[in-house]
Order: C-alpha cells, then sequence, then structure tokens
C-alpha cells in the first residue's frame, strides 16, 4: 500500500486539514500543560484527571481522525473532519456568546477551527 498525497487541488487542501488536526492532536496529546497554559486552563494540583482528558479527548480524538482521514483519503471521512470542526467552531461560538468568552484565544482559536473545517467541507461539497 502506498502512501497517497492527493495532486488536485481541492482534495490537497481537504488533505493539510487532516494533516493539521493531527498536528494539533500531536501537541495536545504529548504537550497538555503547554496546550491548557495557553489556553488559560489550570489543573488542580494533585488531580491528574485532567491531563488524562487533554490526552485522550482532546488529543488522542484529533490524531484518530486526522491521522483516518490521511490514510483513507475518501470524501466521507474528508466530511467527518469538517463536520468535527464545524461543531467544535460552533460550540465556541456558543461558548462566546453564552459564557462571556470572548478572548483573543477564542477569536484566533475560532478563526482556525473555521477554516479546518471549510476546507474539508468545500472539497467534499465540490466547491473547491
Amino acid at each position: 500500500m502506498e502512501f497517497y498525497i492527493p495532486t488536485e487541488t481541492g482534495e490537497f487542501l481537504a488533505f493539510c486539514a487532516a494533516g493539521a488536526a493531527m498536528l494539533i492532536g500531536l501537541v495536545m496529546l504529548f504537550a497538555p500543560r503547554l496546550t491548557f497554559r495557553a489556553a488559560g486552563i489550570g489543573v488542580a494540583e494533585g488531580r491528574r484527571g485532567g491531563l488524562a482528558e487533554a490526552r485522550s479527548t482532546m488529543g488522542g480524538m484529533h490524531v484518530g481522525l486526522g491521522l483516518g482521514a490521511i490514510l483513507l483519503a475518501q470524501p466521507m471521512v474528508y466530511l467527518a473532519v469538517g463536520a468535527a470542526f464545524a461543531l467544535a467552531a460552533f460550540g465556541r461560538m456558543l461558548s462566546m456568546m453564552s459564557d462571556n468568552g470572548a478572548t483573543l484565544f477564542n477569536w484566533a482559536a475560532l478563526a482556525v477551527q473555521s477554516a479546518l473545517a471549510i476546507l474539508p467541507l468545500a472539497y467534499v461539497f465540490g466547491f473547491i
């Protein structure tokens, strides 16, 4: 089985979004304290559950989704990547409106999540 790198522009952009998801997940998987510090989230001393949550849910899920999309290179898998990031962006917008969380970090993260949602969805639905 060969490693497939797309040559079509739309599929390549979706592929790059999946790669970015995987890289984000790797940072969360191997450096959860750094990730929490960048997001302004604190972990209580003596409580390691937050780090396990970051490594598994925030890290492992991103790595698995991105790696699956890169290895399978199928439109429906790219759809899953786009839908996951679109719903993450929606959740962030909801928090920004409901929880008074319109911080610079949240605006930047919203821009990244929106881009990572738009690229695969635009490919899957034939816009690029």
